[in-house]
Formats: structure tokens, sequence, C-alpha cells
């Protein structure tokens, strides 16, 4: 979050959003404050330990795992659906919970290299090779 994004209209990066929905008050105190200096409404995924200075809407939730987080995006996608009258409650949604992670870039490309093969099983025991003590030439070179 950069500094001013949401007050500063010299930069390039300004915006005039109508809504902010946070996923932590505490972490994203400084875009709650600036929202609350533009008087706009801020929706906030709230654990017991959060402040809830300038939240309009607190939505309590466990907000520290990435699981839990992911689920509450997708429901909140799903209901905004819902209130849109693009979908009904009781139609299936083929969208999965699993678009919703947010995942580390480092991970993913660990996670290739395991599904392509790259990554070796360390515990598994040596392939046998083939032995060059005794070939043609000789052992000794001197």
């Amino acid at each position: 979050w950069t500094p001013g994004t949401l007050t500063n209209q010299i930069t390039t990066k300004y915006m005039e959003p109508r809504l902010l929905i946070v996923t932590d008050p505490r972490t994203d105190h400084q875009s709650i404050k600036e929202a609350a200096y533009a008087s706009i409404p801020v929706i906030a995924l709230c654990d017991t330990d959060s402040p809830l200075e300038n939240v309009d809407v607190a939505i309590p939730a466990n907000n520290k795992g990435k699981e839990s987080i992911a689920l509450l995006y997708w429901l909140l996608a799903r209901e905004v659906l819902y209130l849109r009258g693009t979908m009904s409650r009781s139609q299936a949604w083929d969208v999965m919970v699993d678009s919703f992670f947010w995942r580390d870039p480092e991970e993913l490309m660990q996670q290739e290299e395991m599904d392509q093969g790259w990554g070796n099983d360390w515990t598994a025991k040596p392939e046998q090779r083939e032995n060059w003590d005794g070939a043609q030439g000789g052992g000794n070179w001197d």
C-alpha cells in the first residue's frame, strides 16, 4: 500500500474507490485511515484482537490462515453475484475455493518442479552405475 493512494490527487496511483475491503485492520491501518479521510466505507474481516477504529462493517472471521481468508473471499464473491441477480443461492458455483488462495511464487515453482519429476526423493537409494575401475587401458596412468 502506497500512502496517499486515496488522499493525494497529485500521485499517479490516486484512486477513488466506492468501498474498501481489508483482510486485517491491524496490518491495513494506513489504508483504513485514508479511507476515513476520504469518507469511503470500510468492510473489514476482523479477528478478536482487531482494532475497529474507522471500520464501518466488521465481519467476524479468522483472518490469520490463508485457507480461511480464501473461503471468506469466495463467500463474499458469491454473495455479490447473488445480490447482482446473476446467480441464485441454490445454483452450484463452478469456481473452486482454491482460486482464491494466495500462493507464494517460490512455492509454485517448487510444486512445478515436483510435478515434472525434478525434485528427487533424497531418501531413495541411488541407482547402480557402471564400474570404471576395470576399464580397458588400465587403472594406472603413471
